[in-house]
C-alpha cells in the first residue's frame, strides 16, 4: 500500500519507519531530513545523463534509459529496504515527490512494503524551513565567560528534566576561534537549517526551551535569523566562575590537541590579540603552558563576550554564582532560581 502524505504527517509518522531518500548521493550531500538514510535510484551520473535525455529528448527517452540503469539493481533496493525495516514499513521521498519517489514506491509495494511517500518531496519540506520554522514563545538562555562549562551545565538541565537544544552540537563547533578542534567537519548551512528546523518542530510548544548563549555564527555556520532574534530578547541565565576554574576547564579540554592546531586557532584572533600578546601566546603554546597561553585569550574572548551582554536589557541577565559547584550542582540551582522567579 502507498499513501501520500503532506509534509507534518510524514515527518510525524514513527521514528521505526525509516525515511528513504532517493535522490542522487550528490543531492542528499547538499541537505536532507533529518535523519533520513540515502537510498538513490540514480547515482550522481546516472542522473545527469537521465536529465539530460529529457532535456534534449523528452519523456520517453529519459525514462528508458532510467529504466536501463534502475533495472539491475530492483532486487538490490528489496534487499537493502528489507534490512532497514523488517516490518516492512518505509517512508520515501525525492526532490519533488514525482517519478523517483514514485517508482521506488511501487517497486517495494510490489514486494510487500507499506509505503508512506511525500507530497511535495524534500523541495516542500525545504520550503517549510525557509518560510515556516518555529520559533519557541519561551526560551531561556544559558549564559557564560569561556571555559565556563556552559555545555556541560546545559545537558546537566537537560537531564533533570527540562528540555533542550545543543546548536553547537548540531554544528559540530564550540563557538570559538578554537571551536573545530575535535570535531567533526561542520555539516554545509542547508543541513544545518535542516537539524535546527526539525529539533524545533518536535520541541513541545508549550515548554521552555533551554539554549547556550551564540553570537550570530557557530563556526561558518549562521543561526537562522528569527531563533537568533529571540534568543537575543531572552532572559539569560549568567554562570560566574573564577578566573581559575576556567582556565583549568579550557586546558583540558584543549589540553590534548597538538601544537600546529592550538597555534592556528591563536592566530585566527591575531588581530584582536595584538602583536605582543600573540606572541607571548604562542610561545606559551611551544612550551606547553596551555593555562598561561588561554589567559591571554581570554583578555579578548571576555571582552567580546562582555560587550554583547552589555547589549542586552539589564534585567534579563539573571547572574548566578556558580564558583565551586559541579556541573550537575549548577544544573539544580538554575532550575530552582527559574522556578522560584517565574512559579508566581
Amino acid at each position: 500500500m502507498v499513501r501520500r502524505l503532506s509534509l507534518i504527517p510524514f515527518l510525524n509518522l514513527p521514528e521505526s519507519q525509516p525515511v528513504l531518500d532517493v535522490r542522487s548521493p550528490g543531492e542528499y550531500a547538499l541537505g536532507h531530513i533529518p535523519g533520513a538514510i540515502s537510498f538513490p535510484l540514480f547515482s550522481d551520473e546516472e542522473r545527469v545523463e537521465v536529465g539530460t535525455l529529457y532535456k534534449q529528448f523528452g519523456k520517453q527517452d529519459a525514462l528508458l534509459k532510467g529504466l536501463d540503469f534502475v533495472g539491475p539493481k530492483m532486487s538490490g533496493f528489496i534487499r537493502s529496504a528489507l534490512s532497514l525495516s523488517p516490518e516492512k514499513k518505509v517512508r520515501i521521498h525525492c526532490w519533488r515527490g514525482g517519478m523517483r519517489s514514485g517508482s521506488m514506491a511501487w517497486l517495494l509495494e510490489s514486494a510487500g512494503f507499506e509505503v508512506s511517500l511525500l507530497e511535495g518531496g524534500y523541495k516542500d519540506f525545504r520550503r517549510d524551513v525557509l518560510l515556516n520554522s518555529p520559533v519557541p514563545r519561551k526560551l531561556c538562555i544559558l549564559g557564560g565567560f569561556t571555559g565556563s562549562r556552559k555545555t556541560e551545565i546545559l545537558h546537566e538541565i537537560g537531564r533533570i528534566g527540562k528540555h533542550i537544544l545543543d546548536l553547537e552540537a548540531l554544528a559540530c563547533h564550540k563557538g570559538s576561534a578554537f571551536g573545530n578542534l575535535g570535531q567533526p567537519p561542520q555539516p554545509r548551512q542547508e543541513q544545518f537549517e535542516n537539524d535546527v528546523h526539525l529539533a524545533l518542530l518536535r520541541h513541545p510548544e508549550d515548554e521552555i526551551l533551554w539554549l547556550e548563549d551564540e553570537s550570530k555564527a557557530i563556526g561558518r555556520l549562521r543561526i537562522p535569523d528569527a531563533l537568533h532574534a529571540a534568543m537575543r530578547e531572552s532572559r539569560v541565565y549568567f554562570v560566574e566562575r573564577s578566573r581559575e576554574e576556567r582556565l583549568a576547564h579550557i586546558a583540558a579540554s584543549y589540553g590534548k590537541e597538538t601544537l600546529e592546531e592550538l597555534k592556528s586557532g591563536m592566530q585566527r584572533i591575531a588581530k584582536r590579540l595584538g602583536g605582543q600578546a600573540l606572541k607571548e601566546a604562542l610561545e606559551h603554546l611551544e612550551r606547553g603552558e596551555i593555562s598561561e597561553a588561554a589567559s591571554i585569550s581570554l583578555y579578548y574572548y571576555d571582552k567580546a563576550y562582555g560587550f554583547g551582554l552589555s547589549q542586552r536589557p539589564e534585567e534579563h541577565v539573571i547572574r548566578i554564582d556558580c564558583r565551586g559547584l559541579d556541573d550537575r550542582q549548577v544544573a539544580e540551582k538554575i532550575a530552582a532560581m527559574f522556578v522560584s522567579r517565574f512559579s508566581a
